[in-house]
């Protein structure tokens, strides 16, 4: 009898023993130096599966070398080492483990606090070196104090009760957080200059986007609470170093807890020059259990795609699953809306609706409803957002996503709709469509907060609310001519002369959160937002 030959897993780097157990019984393990670029390529010709950490790049070249691949596996959170687009396209499965390193996250933040508050790595130096200098390490003590968190996300949350043991009174900003689950753990929300003003430390657990880059700035760190302490174990770039180093100068910061730099490796910075700063090399995820958490969530992902499973770590599994022809074109729009609405209301509402209408209802839609909700929180949270997690990104934030459907409608074959409620009284809604011509598809928006619209669902999209009036235009695209941004197309909209009108352009490149409010500021806009909706999977 001829033997059936087992598929192939190929490890490129060092992987947990007990996520090496749970493949070895099925599959043919086998290893190579993934920085072996030449050792690499020759490998992955049989591989049917590839697991990977940081240090090997399985970039379209590579994947091209894969005829067999399946599966690429990253034994961590992110992704920047794997190119998605060029396995999706292949029609190759991409899973990480997202939740992997959370503890070991919110763990590093509450180590650089005790350490900052009470000067532990400073005296330990200064012991080491012959000093034995204890009034000049008093420290202070944590229970009593406000605690700020700036982001309640999965590792904000753990963070949260963590500090909550300590006796500390907790309060956060995340605009994307309901109250009434904020108030479910004991923490109250506030706006993000309350938490300046009135937090004894600050802790940041942000995703890194361009609204966040540079989010706690000079301005921000003139108005903090006099001898705050700030800890980022989240991503570089979310704090100005150069002014963190000077606000700590002058005495309004007493101390800093960093893990994490604008650019990494990070061997110099302005803010090493402080004994009050505790700075460590990125260690967020560097321990043994969130080693081997990642490696054994790979390594069962990887079991479940070679053997024709769903696999709920799958980031780009909207390549595939049970979805109608007539509908896939759908999931991409679905998806934008949600991320164009998450940008007009400036967060998410508690109560969301996707509505449906057309001909598309000839088909089951219901998937159009994960793909809004992974639209609405795809740039506001930490993790990877795919179809399978959108659900409990939802849930645990109190947010319900509702889904209708209305087949009268006989200008369009499809047209899908988000509209909802916000806490202030405002009814946000974008709308959107599919326009086939021949085997192109064309993702376009047909309305904005009520404002009828037709603009491609692609780039990066800048939304003005204002008064109509002269001179408007040539301000904003002034103000922008000058920042260097190239404004590709433009639509004005409004319902009367000299009333209230929206102004939606597509632009070349990334605006800040200062230049739009600039502009916003220039043209004396009620509202301003931005969002981008270039295809990212």
């Amino acid at each position: 009898m001829t033997s059936v030959a087992q598929p192939v897993v190929l490890l490129t780097e060092e992987l947990a023993p007990a996520a090496i157990d749970v493949l070895a019984s099925e599959f043919d393990v086998r290893h190579v130096n993934g920085t072996d670029r030449p050792a690499l390529l020759a490998a992955l010709a049989d591989a049917d599966a590839v697991i990977v950490r940081s240090a090997t790049q399985i970039d379209a070249e590579a994947i091209g070398a894969a005829g067999r691949l399946k599966v690429i596996a990253r034994a961590g959170v992110g992704l920047d080492n794997v190119d998605v687009a060029a396995a999706t396209a292949r029609g190759v499965m991409v899973v990480n483990a997202p939740t992997s390193n959370i503890v070991s996250a919110a763990e590093q933040a509450v180590a650089l606090l005790l350490a900052v508050a009470r000067n532990t790595a400073s005296a330990s130096s200064a012991l080491k070196a012959g000093e034995w200098k204890r009034s000049k390490y008093t420290g202070v003590e944590i229970q009593g104090k406000t605690v700020g968190v700036i982001g309640l996300g999965r590792i904000g949350v753990l963070f949260a009760q963590r500090m909550a043991a300590f006796g500390t009174r907790l309060i956060a900003y995340d605009p994307y957080v309901q109250p009434a689950r904020a108030a479910q753990l004991g923490v109250r929300l506030v706006g993000l200059e309350e938490l300046l003003r009135e937090s004894d430390f600050i802790s940041i657990h942000l995703p890194k986007t361009p609204e966040t880059v540079g989010l706690i700035g000079a301005r921000e760190l003139a108005i903090v609470k006099p001898g705050v302490r700030i800890i980022n174990a989240a991503r570089g770039g979310l704090i100005d170093e150069q002014a963190l180093a000077d606000a700590i100068a002058e005495g309004r910061v007493a101390g800093a807890g960093i893990d994490v730099y604008a650019k990494e490796p990070c061997t110099a910075s302005p803010l090493f020059a402080f004994d009050n700063v505790v700075a460590t090399p990125h260690l967020g995820a560097s321990t043994h259990e969130a080693q081997d958490k990642a490696g054994l969530a790979v390594a069962r992902s990887v079991k479940l795609a070679l053997q024709g499973e769903f696999v709920p770590d799958a980031v780009n599994v909207q390549a595939g699953g049970v979805v109608a022809e007539d509908v896939r074109p759908l999931l991409p729009l679905a998806e934008k809306l949600g991320k164009a609405f998450t940008a007009v209301a400036g967060g998410v509402a508690a109560n969301v609706t996707v509505e449906v209408r057309g001909q598309i209802l000839a088909n089951d839609v219901s998937v159009l409803r994960l793909a809004v909700t992974k639209g609405l929180f795809a740039q506001v949270v930490e993790e990877q957002v795919t179809y399978v997690n959108a659900p409990l990104l939802a849930a645990g934030r109190g947010v319900e996503v509702e889904l209708v459907t209305n087949g009268d409608f006989p200008e369009l074959e499809n047209l899908v709709t988000v509209r909802g409620a916000l806490p202030d009284g405002r009814t946000v809604s974008v709308s959107g469509t599919v326009v086939v011509s021949g085997a192109r598809e064309t993702l376009k928006l047909t309305e904005v907060d009520g404002f009828d619209l037709e603009l491609s669902a692609e780039g990066i999209l800048l939304f003005f609310r204002y008064i109509d009036r002269p001179g408007v235009v040539g301000t904003v695209g002034s103000i922008l001519g000058e920042a260097g941004v190239n404004i590709a197309a433009m639509q004005v909209a409004r319902r009367e002369a000299g009333g209230t009108a929206l102004m939606t352009l597509t632009v070349d490149n990334p605006v800040n959160s200062e230049l739009l409010s600039s502009v916003a500021t220039a043209i004396g806009a009620t509202a301003a937002s931005a969002v981008d909706l270039s295809d990212q999977i």
